[in-house]
């Protein structure tokens, strides 16, 4: 199996993208899982621009890699400066890390237009600053910045600054398709042309302007690269960078090319949330191999042919990227999508109970009810179908009402509700942040005199989307209410013209699911005992 050497520069590229930002702790905290997975190298980001990249670099002399190197990142020295007085350049020596990467103009384009200079000068800037580097101790990779657009413009000049790069000692000559317009059938004849004539390792660099990144990445591989390089999630500037969470996969599971360990490729998509946690953006759920609807299926036919065999409608198996497969209920749902459900309940369900949770199910999606992201209300949707649930309480009635202070402009929300239980009622009251947290409250406190247990959890997460916006205020709403417990945290829905009774619905689900399941570990406790 072909070695692929990968480098990531979710840290520095990746950070140029819109909403994409890091802490230095966040920078350390990422290099050490990126290391834990087993990528190549990390580009840290470019010492002497900013504080929180010196702080990075200055805190990672002091953590150990178990596999990465660590890369600081800069361009050629200035034409101007000599290369040993060079800021920049000298900036990326103090950063201490084993490995450089600068980017040089490759383009004449760039060449006369930005740094206004001859292509001879050109040549020397790039040889001067490689050899300057190499004399210092450092690896140095060499990124040919708007490669594929300067070989078009003029190929001889385009690879003279390679050979230039190469000949100065340059470890790694990366062809980079920097505006990211490059096509796959032009990037795999320009690095065939480019191997002919260049020696050593090359590597690939490409932006996602085109939607191409990763399919140029694998054009650059199948004719000779061997350092590939991206970014987690594929964040980067504009549209974007190559993701590594696609990159990796598909070279080490389809293409026979090892980029990590395989026994560290499981990790790939934990790797990716962790990222997108840090960077405080919400996981894209259909991104390829990581995302959560990567292996999720929804169509009745789909589902029954992947009961059957994976390989149906999965191009790999999940677990070999970290990832599980997920079957969705809803108004597409067929017998098969239900019955699979149902076993990752643990239930046994006869054909006549099948039947009524796929009626009950298509009836309320049609009334706007959503169950994918609902799933403790629709274990509660089967189990009463199956007379596997009771009702732990009765709602009489509830009142909410909204006062404001005339003299200061706040608001205060009340809640009065009577619940029955068994043969007794219950009357209370409370206040809360709006009307929804007011109902809430009011609920477990007139149920903790029965069910100590509603003390243990607590609300988490609120979403409301109308369903219907022509209709305005009279539209439909679906509550979505995340619940988290001691051990476990769930989802419930709702759904009224009335955003309180829609709200109310989702919490009434929420707590019959905690009781349930309370009962249920309780049942298994004592039959344990029992043994």
């Amino acid at each position: 199996m072909e070695k692929i050497f990968t480098y990531d520069t979710t840290l520095r590229d990746g950070t140029q993208g819109e909403d994409v930002s890091f802490s230095a702790e966040d920078k350390v905290k990422i290099a050490k899982r990126l290391d834990a997975f087993g990528i190549d190298y990390i580009e840290g980001g470019w010492p002497g621009s900013n504080p929180k990249d010196m702080e990075f670099f200055e805190r990672m002399r002091h953590v150990p890699m178990a596999h990465a190197k660590i890369v600081a990142f800069g361009s050629t020295r200035r034409a101007k400066n000599p290369v040993h007085e060079d800021q920049n350049v000298k900036a990326l020596i103090a950063a201490g890390t084993p490995a450089v990467t600068i980017f040089g103009k490759t383009w004449i384009f760039h060449v006369k237009t930005a740094l206004g200079i001859t292509e001879e000068e050109n040549l020397e800037i790039i040889s001067d600053t490689v050899r300057f580097l190499k004399d210092n101790g450092k690896e140095v990779i060499y990124d040919a910045e708007h490669f594929f657009d300067g070989y078009k413009s003029d190929a001889a000049y385009a690879v003279q600054t390679l050979e230039a790069a190469r000949a100065a000692g340059a470890d790694v000559i990366v062809l980079c398709d920097t505006n990211g317009g490059a096509l796959p059938h032009d990037v795999a004849e320009i690095v065939k042309s480019v191997r002919r004539q260049v020696p050593g390792i090359i590597g690939i660099h490409t932006h996602n302007d085109s939607d191409l990144a990763v399919a140029n990445t694998v054009a650059a591989v199948l004719n000779g690269c061997t350092h590939v390089q991206g970014t987690v999630n594929g964040y980067g500037e504009r549209c974007g960078n190559a993701n590594m969470c696609s990159i990796i996969p598909v070279l080490q599971l389809k293409m026979d090319r090892r980029c990590v360990a395989d026994d560290k490729l499981h990790m790939l998509t934990p790797l990716s949330h962790y990222v997108s946690e840090l960077a405080n953006l919400k996981h894209r759920k259909n991104l390829p191999f990581v995302g959560q609807s990567a292996f999720a299926h929804k169509g009745g036919i789909h589902v029954s042919a992947v009961m059957k065999a994976p390989l149906t409608y999965e191009h790999v198996d999940p677990s070999s990227v970290g990832n599980v497969r997920r079957v969705l209920v809803s108004d597409l749902a067929g017998k098969s999508n239900i019955q699979y459900k149902a076993q990752e309940l643990g239930l046994n369900i006869d054909d006549a109970s099948l039947q009524s949770v796929v009626d009950d199910l298509k009836a309320l999606e049609h009334e706007g009810y959503q169950y994918e992201d609902a799933e403790g209300s629709f274990e509660l949707l089967v189990k009463r179908n199956t007379g596997r649930f009771k009702d732990y309480f009765v709602l009489e009635r509830f009142k909410v009402s909204i006062h404001r202070d005339s003299m200061d402009g706040s608001a205060r929300s009340e809640a009065m509700i009577k619940i029955r239980v068994g043969g007794i009622s219950e009357i209370t009251a409370a206040e809360g942040i709006g009307p929804v947290n007011a109902l809430d409250r009011a609920l477990r406190k007139a149920l903790e005199r029965f069910y100590p247990q509603v003390s243990h959890m607590r609300l988490t997460d609120y979403k409301v989307r109308v369903l219907d916006t022509k209709k305005g205020t009279a539209a439909k709403v679906r509550v979505l209410i995340e619940t988290e417990g001691e051990t476990q945290s769930w989802n419930t829905v709702g759904v009224s013209t009335d955003v309180v009774d829609a709200s109310w619905k989702a919490l009434v689900d929420s707590v019959s699911y905690h009781l349930l399941k309370a009962e249920e570990s309780a049942t298994n406790t004592t039959e344990l005992k029992g043994l």
